[in-house]
């Protein structure tokens, strides 16, 4: 006979497997790259951080300067749809979409993924322009973060150095405006250490390679967070 297995237990062993797939994450991008062993504790907590803010149904929004704008746009990609996983639609929602239109919404929904709500501040050229050149240019990511954030959504901000003004003042929005912050840096954090809950600083401090151990981190961070909501 099959065992009865209860709903709380199902519940129990599918968040086992959930945090098992959540770790083996995090162990691969120690095993592939060890140096960056020390940075494990703050990519937890980054983890942690974003789960809340997801689970809460907040957004994430992200932004940096020239690469780590591309990097930016990067974590955008990982995210809005299946990197991992394949993500398919909640029945409801497939449901619904059918209801709309019986013949494109059956290819709707048999083509969208799951998505986890991330916005790149650093793309709104027409924004970033227009406040730079009509106001001031260090304070144009800041605009942006005061435009789109709301309490309980995070900041992921970006900079080699730690140092970048318009990334710092970006931060002190958040901070004000009730966000939770988390930067990605190099190896001293500069001087926007102090405006993050979490700061994950790659052991590098040449701007190149700082940029090279950034990748798998939001990479191995993308994937965990992946692996919570789409198990």
């Amino acid at each position: 006979m099959i065992p009865d297995v209860s709903e709380a237990r199902c519940r129990s062993l599918t968040n086992c497997a959930k945090l098992l797939v959540v770790e083996s994450h995090l162990q691969e991008l120690l095993r592939r790259y060890p140096v960056l062993t020390s940075c494990r504790n703050d990519i937890e907590k980054a983890f942690h951080l974003l789960v809340t803010s997801f689970a809460r149904g907040c957004k994430l929004l992200v932004c940096g300067n020239g690469g780590s704008a591309a990097d930016c746009d990067h974590i955008v990609g990982e995210l809005m749809k299946g990197y991992l996983s394949g993500r398919p639609l909640p029945p409801d929602v497939r449901k619904r979409l059918e209801e709309v239109d019986p013949e494109m919404g059956l290819a709707l929904a048999d083509a969208l993924q799951g998505a986890l709500t991330t916005v790149n501040i650093t793309s709104g050229s027409a924004l970033l322009s227009a406040f730079g050149n009509d106001v001031e240019p260090n304070y144009a990511y800041a605009q942006a973060v005061y435009g789109h954030g709301r309490p309980g959504d995070v900041l992921l901000a970006i900079s080699t150095s730690g140092n970048s003004v318009n990334v710092r003042a970006a931060l002190c929005v958040a901070r004000a405006a009730g966000l939770s912050t988390i930067g990605l840096t190099g190896q001293t954090g500069g001087k926007m250490a102090d405006r993050c809950d979490v700061l994950i600083s790659v052991p590098a401090r040449k701007t190149y390679e700082v940029q090279e151990l950034h990748l798998p981190v939001y990479h191995c961070l993308c994937a965990m967070v992946e692996a919570h909501f789409f198990p």
